[in-house]
């Protein structure tokens, strides 16, 4: 089930897991590898990983809620999350504790029943904040030593699905093929 390196104990991590009620993410960096394609007419295009997408959906299958928190603000972020109908889509922040508190409050979830996936220093205080916290294996090192689970893939590359099986798995769900 834990595939990559935990900062706290197996069993916490495990304990903090089924508390998960809300999985919110960072884009640039988790969602993608953090690198940004131009057309020549100057339109942004960004890699997402298919296999995360699958993990939004099983989460939310299973009555876990899925939320973005970026600092971008780009129509392919609006796009990614129309196609996997996330709601909870909060771009252009730059405050990310605030917009933590406002999620909060609108949705009625403790801190502790949320968990945050991200990658650079924009989101120590969220990954701080949190009931459980996590980083593509390619983060920051002061990211990578800030979060509760590590996961062993990078950004782009699967990290999101692969922290959204270990919340799934500690919540008694059965792991999926992917």
């Amino acid at each position: 089930m834990v595939r990559g390196k935990c900062n706290i104990a197996k069993t916490k991590l495990l304990e903090r897991a089924k508390r998960i009620r809300l999985v919110l993410t960072d884009v640039d960096g988790v969602l993608t590898d953090g690198g940004v394609y131009y057309s020549a007419r100057g339109e942004e295009m960004k890699r997402y990983n298919i296999r995360d997408g699958m993990g939004m959906v099983r989460l939310k299958e299973h009555g876990i809620e899925v939320g973005i928190l970026t600092r971008e603000n780009t129509p392919t972020v609006v796009k990614r999350a129309e196609k996997l109908n996330i709601a909870l889509l909060y771009e252009g922040v730059t405050d990310k504790l605030k917009t933590l508190n406002d999620i909060v409050r609108k949705t009625g979830f403790d801190a502790t029943a949320i968990a945050f996936i991200g990658d650079d220093v924009n989101d120590l205080e969220v990954l701080r904040e949190v009931g459980l916290s996590a980083s593509p294996g390619d983060a920051l090192p002061v990211v990578l030593s800030a979060v509760h689970y590590i996961c062993s893939l990078h950004g782009g590359s699967g990290a999101f699905r692969e922290f959204a099986e270990l919340i799934l798995e500690a919540q008694g769900f059965q792991k999926s093929g992917g």
